[in-house]
């Protein structure tokens, strides 16, 4: 009978301020939260609104040019299509305005990541005088209207011969004020100064600290930065309608400046439908790239 109690484990008597262990959240931790009905009734009318736009441009684009502009709409596609693409794409020459835009829209986001990378780790990482200021001017910038740089930059581009010229388009564009700001602000969270302390005290210059430190660490924001660009140079439409023409190189919105003009009238169903073919190749980049531009935007949206 001793032995038994002697075995006994000693039950300690807990204190007036001891708490409770929390089993309630070591049970609930690791369960997935699911949405409810009305979580998915929203996203799927948000769907349907971001949608619409793009269905009824194809809609219009399978009718004629007096169906479109008739009240009410067309809702539903017609049979006009194929010869609507046809027609847009013989009457600008659409393709040679594709293969223009997609090296000036190439081009320019390649650029534009790269230089900003570079002037974005400087302005991060790289103590010298003057870095605040210069930082100031460069997003000083970004207030200026690009109006104001139309008539010195088309007398530059006169005098050098480059009117109507792929590179009067790239060049101005090869780096932006947006970029530089975009790059600075991730690498001074993204990119710890003790990295870049230890690759110099390993005896690394700073071509190889660029190309081994930063660039791994800045490919989110990058990648980011670069379909940014990349749309952005896709849709412009000033500066190019400026230093090119429609018969010379046209880009995509060249091109569509001088889309469905007949006599005295405009045909709307072949303009939309010029529209179309410049929306597409859009819509392919985000399918294949979707997930990695999306897996950029929240790499640096958690922190550990």
């Amino acid at each position: 009978m001793a032995r038994t109690l002697d075995s006994t484990p000693a039950v300690e008597p807990k204190t007036a301020g001891e708490r409770p262990p929390r089993r309630r959240f070591r049970q609930t931790a690791g369960r997935q939260h699911h949405a409810g009905p009305l979580t998915y009734v929203l996203l799927v009318i948000a769907t349907v609104v971001s949608l619409f736009p793009l269905y009824w441009n194809v809609v219009a684009a399978s009718h004629t040019g007096d169906r479109v502009v008739q009240a009410p709409a067309p809702l539903l596609p017609g049979s006009r299509l194929l010869d609507n693409l046809t027609f847009a794409w013989d009457q600008v020459d659409m393709g040679e305005a594709l293969i223009n835009t997609t090296v000036v829209a190439s081009l320019v986001a390649a650029s534009t990541v790269l230089f900003s990378t570079l002037a974005g780790f400087a302005f991060a990482k790289l103590p010298f005088k003057g870095r605040g200021m210069l930082l100031s001017l460069v997003v000083a910038t970004m207030t200026i209207p690009p109006q104001l740089s139309v008539i010195p930059l088309y007398q530059i581009i006169t005098d050098l011969g480059w009117f109507d010229q792929l590179q009067s388009v790239v060049l101005p564009s090869l780096v932006a004020a947006f970029g530089v700001f975009f790059m600075r602000q991730f690498l001074v969270e993204a990119l710890p100064v003790e990295l870049v302390e230890a690759a110099r005290m390993d005896g690394a210059h700073s071509l190889r600290i660029i190309w081994h430190v930063v660039f791994p660490v800045a490919r989110p924001a990058m990648a980011v930065l670069g379909m940014l660009v990349f749309v952005q140079a896709w849709n412009d439409f000033f500066w190019p309608f400026i230093a090119l023409t429609p018969d010379g190189n046209p880009t995509l919105q060249v091109a569509l400046a001088g889309l469905g003009a007949g006599n005295h009238t405009v045909d709307h169903a072949i303009v939309l439908t010029g529209a179309l073919i410049s929306t597409v190749p859009l819509l392919l980049v985000f399918a294949f790239l979707g997930k990695h531009i999306v897996g950029g935007i929240t790499a640096g949206a958690v922190k550990s």
